[in-house]
């Protein structure tokens, strides 16, 4: 007789009732100090001012110190939801939380010194740094496609609504790993011909769909598992996050037909 190598479905109840294991906390802490070194650039900014937009300004610091810090969070949380197995899980969580310290670690040095991040290819140094960021984002495609991949594979558990929520996250969040390759991939190329100013505003045209892309996996189980809490019955409930998920993926449309009006 075959024996399922996933461990039993846990309820609603029993998948948050559990104490944290060391990784979950690791990552939660993790991801609490990189929200605050995000709003801590903010005060920065605030005193210091210069431009918000641009390739250098404190305005990187801050949105990907809140990003990383908040999907950090929200993966530690949601993939308690999915069939895989916990030694996996872990493994895949601990790295992830590593990739993300490298790079808001990056982007917060290279602010400090006030120089570009991304596409910066002006010194050793600077290309050390710009090499290290790409590297860590084709890392956190991998990691993140996984737990993708896995939400398909196997139904997730947790309240009504929770299995579409997780999925259509994921999906979504796909969506913002392939607009973030784009924007590093025509960067790159633009840089490596002689074009580095054009190769610093290249990336404008995608950034709202990867921004709103990338949220959706956080947004969307949050609203699941907040109506699990209210007395609206099981069906209610699927219908409200079938609603949520199309509104969502309506955003994510418009932004991608921005993107492609003025790319």
């Amino acid at each position: 007789m075959a024996v399922s190598t996933f461990p039993p479905r846990p309820s609603a109840l029993s998948a948050h009732a559990r104490a944290l294991r060391p990784a979950e906390r690791l990552c939660h802490a993790t991801g609490l100090l990189l929200v605050l070194s995000g709003l801590a650039h903010l005060m920065v900014f605030a005193v210091d001012g210069g431009p918000w937009d641009g390739p250098v300004s404190w305005r990187k610091p801050v949105t990907f110190g809140l990003s990383f810090g908040l999907t950090l969070i929200a993966l530690t949380w949601v993939t308690s939801y999915l069939r895989v197995g916990e030694r996996l899980r872990t493994a895949l969580l601990v790295v992830f939380a590593a990739d993300c310290v490298v790079e808001v670690g990056g982007i917060t040095l290279q602010a400090w010194r006030r120089v570009p991040s991304h596409l910066n290819m002006e010194t050793p140094f600077d290309t050390a740094v710009s090499m290290a960021l790409a590297v860590g984002g084709g890392v956190l495609v991998v990691l993140l496609t996984t737990f993708a991949v896995v939400s398909f594979r196997h139904r997730p558990t947790g309240p009504a609504g929770m299995p579409l929520a997780l999925r259509s996250g994921f999906a979504i969040l796909l969506i913002a790993l392939a607009s973030g390759a784009a924007m590093i991939a025509r960067g790159v190329v633009l840089t490596r011909t002689g074009h580095q100013q054009a190769a610093y505003h290249s990336t404008a045209p995608l950034k709202p769909l990867h921004g709103v892309s990338l949220h959706a996996v956080l947004v969307l189980p949050a609203l699941a598992w907040l109506l699990s809490r209210t007395s609206f019955g099981e069906p209610a409930r699927r219908r409200i996050v079938t609603a949520a998920v199309a509104a969502y993926a309506a955003a994510v449309v418009g932004a991608g037909i921005w993107a492609a009006l003025t790319y």
